[in-house]
């Protein structure tokens, strides 16, 4: 499994990104795609989710900003991220939970990350 993100960039304060990630590759099924986002800091954290089931999650962070959606037949998730305040900048991946194979386990695939960078 492949992941590609991407859109990330440099946006003022209060401005808005969509990021993407294109995901590619064989495997049996797919369960969840998600954005995770690691900040200056080196804090990698949770940003978002969304499962096979419908289920979405987000951290307290962003809820009410930030926008977690996949096309139809899950081959692309993206992040439409509203009133974007410093500590949003970060590095941000998307990562894969997917069974290469039928009886194979679930296991993470990552991405490489794209950066976003918020002025003030």
């Amino acid at each position: 499994v492949q992941l590609q993100a991407s859109g990330g960039g440099l946006v003022q304060v209060g401005g808005s990104l969509k990021l993407s990630c294109a995901v590619s590759g064989d495997f049996f099924s797919l369960h969840e795609l998600a954005w995770y986002r690691q900040t200056p800091a080196l804090e990698h954290e949770l940003v978002a989710n969304i499962q096979a089931n419908g289920t979405v999650n987000y951290a307290d962070a962003v809820k009410g900003r930030f926008t977690i959606s996949t096309d139809n037949a899950w081959k692309s998730v993206y992040l439409h991220m509203n009133g974007l305040k410093p500590e949003d900048t970060a590095i941000y991946h998307c990562k894969a939970a997917a069974k290469k194979y039928i009886m194979s386990d679930i296991r993470d695939y990552w991405g490489h990350g794209t950066l976003v960078t918020v002025s003030s």
